[in-house]
């Protein structure tokens, strides 16, 4: 906290309020930023989760190829 006493002067009263307004830019700026910070970490876990998801797709895809080409080799092995 800023001691105000110092700044009685009218001389430096645009000063004083340059430095208020500052204080409240810098707050405002702050909470903005802490809103994009919690943004963010809300996409990092929603790209976590969907990568997760996309490889038990792709390993569950991989086993059902994987299954169709035994059958058919089952399939021509039984009919030559």
């Amino acid at each position: 906290m800023l001691n105000w006493q110092i700044w009685d002067n009218p001389a430096m009263t645009t000063l004083k309020e340059h430095i208020i307004q500052c204080d409240e830019r810098y707050k405002n700026l702050e909470y903005r930023l802490s809103i994009v910070e919690t943004k963010i970490d809300g996409i990092q876990k929603d790209i976590t989760d969907n990568k997760r998801s996309l490889s038990g797709t792709i390993i569950a895809s991989a086993g059902t190829i994987v299954v169709a080409l035994i059958g058919l080799a089952g399939i021509i092995l039984t009919k030559f």
